[in-house]
């Protein structure tokens, strides 16, 4: 079920990217906050927001929890710290220094463990937040049972198939179907399967071994959607099946990769099955850079969708261990994908309009909250990630400048010089706001 009526609304598209940026702040700021308290170090004031604020209290510990007009990120001002919105010091420093325990309770005076543990704990926090979303999806939708199973058959316009639900797939055409867990040998087997809408099905039901009609096993479906992609832009939603392409009939998702990866950009006729109906699109692929899982990146024409199976398969859920390490997997392939992503912009090797800004974020927001709970979920914990790893790079104002500082203090014994704090501070801060403008500036100008 959509989270939003569509896409394409400013102010949904609006909301959703707000909602998105709160949870992931709310995380980040809230380790800072608790680790800090944990290690002795008292927090003035926690922010979600800037600017005005329009809801505060103030707890037991004296810390004031308060929702601020401009919901753009957030804060934890911790005693002794400089005031997050004036950027003057607090009177909190200068009255502790006669005060040891009051002293320790201070941002700065507190032991170099305990504010290197409270600055890292924001980024941890964000890993945190994207490994418990991506095993708890893992754990609510299972993984695909083996052998395969039929789960629920997937409307298609060939007619009605003999195909059941917890029909056991053992046999293609007279093919033994591989296990699953088998990517190579199941990925072969599909591949070299004929480009038919009905294949001969052998499958175990009930006991005994039936042989059925069923659909080609990766039909050009429309499974999900890419945000800012051609597929969304034309209007295509999922469950669409895409039966021709300038009038040539295709039955299986490869022949329409085929076409798309070979037509060099060229605009595509498609003619589309939407629950019985037919309609027709035009859509221009566009050219993306993919990551390869051996490391690098290669360019391909996308219209921005992906496929999936001619039916539901039957799944079974995880256990909790085999969830979380999923979720572990997933945020590291996002973290390796992003510095390699990086890496290969500054090198030339790929286009840096593959960095977004806060407008292609929030696009992208509304994209995903339109195709449903479940994926706007999803898109949190890859933005969690994205968020934590940005705050660890070591660049002065972010987390990870921070760090450096610290790693600086522990070799020397002793911090920077308030002189050199505010030239690297300076800096950091035009660093950052420079990268924001570029993200910005492809925001608007990249097609």
């Amino acid at each position: 079920m959509a989270l939003i009526p569509q896409f394409g609304g400013l102010i949904w598209t609006i909301a959703a990217f707000i909602l998105a940026l709160s949870v992931i702040v709310a995380i980040h700021e809230y380790g800072h906050y608790i680790v800090g308290r944990w290690s002795g170090i008292h927090a003035d004031v926690f922010s979600i927001g800037f600017g005005p604020v329009l809801y505060a209290r103030v707890d037991k510990r004296g810390t004031r929890w308060q929702i601020a007009a401009l919901p753009f990120g957030g804060y934890v001002k911790f005693a002794g710290d400089a005031d997050a919105a004036s950027g003057k010091d607090t009177e909190a420093m200068a009255a502790a220094q006669d005060d040891p325990e009051r002293l320790r309770a201070t941002m700065h005076g507190a032991p170099l463990w305990a504010r290197a543990a409270t600055v890292a704990a924001g980024p941890i926090f964000n890993f945190a937040l994207s490994i418990l979303v991506f095993a708890a999806v893992m754990l609510t939708t299972g993984v695909s049972r083996d052998p395969l199973t039929v789960g629920e058959i997937r409307p298609l316009p060939v007619g009605e198939v003999a195909l059941q639900p917890g029909d056991e797939v053992l046999a293609i055409n007279g093919d033994d179907l591989p296990s699953t867990e088998d990517a190579e040998a199941y990925r072969a087997f599909i591949d070299a399967l004929p480009h038919e809408p009905v294949l001969t099905y052998e499958v175990l039901r009930d006991g005994r071994t039936v042989v059925v009609d069923g659909p080609y096993m990766l039909p050009p479906l429309v499974n999900a959607l890419s945000p800012q992609s051609a597929a969304m832009s034309a209007g295509m939603q999922s469950g669409d099946v895409i039966v021709a392409i300038d009038g040539t009939p295709i039955y299986a998702f490869d022949q329409l990769k085929t076409a798309v990866e070979g037509g060099d950009g060229a605009t595509l006729a498609l003619t589309v099955w939407r629950n019985g109906d037919t309609l027709d699109l035009d859509l221009t692929p566009k050219r993306v850079d993919e990551p390869q899982d051996g490391g690098g990146f290669v360019t391909h024409w996308r219209i921005g969708i992906a496929g999936g199976l001619a039916f539901e398969p039957a799944t079974e859920s995880p256990g909790v261990g085999d969830a979380l390490w999923g979720g572990v997997n997933q945020t590291w392939r996002i973290i390796n994908g992003s510095l390699s992503g990086l890496a290969h912009m500054v090198t030339g090797a790929i286009s840096t309009c593959n960095l977004s800004g806060p407008i292609g974020i929030a696009q992208t927001s509304g994209a995903m909250a339109s195709q449903g709970a479940e994926s706007f979920i999803w898109f949190i914990a890859v933005l969690s990630t994205a968020v934590g790893l940005l705050n660890l790079f070591p660049v002065p104002a972010l987390d990870g400048g921070h760090l450096v500082f610290y790693a600086y203090e522990a070799v020397t014994g002793k911090p920077p010089s308030d002189k050199a704090l505010r030239v690297l501070m300076t800096f950091g801060l035009a660093t950052v706001l420079t990268l924001m403008l570029f993200a910005l500036g492809n925001d608007i100008f990249c097609p």
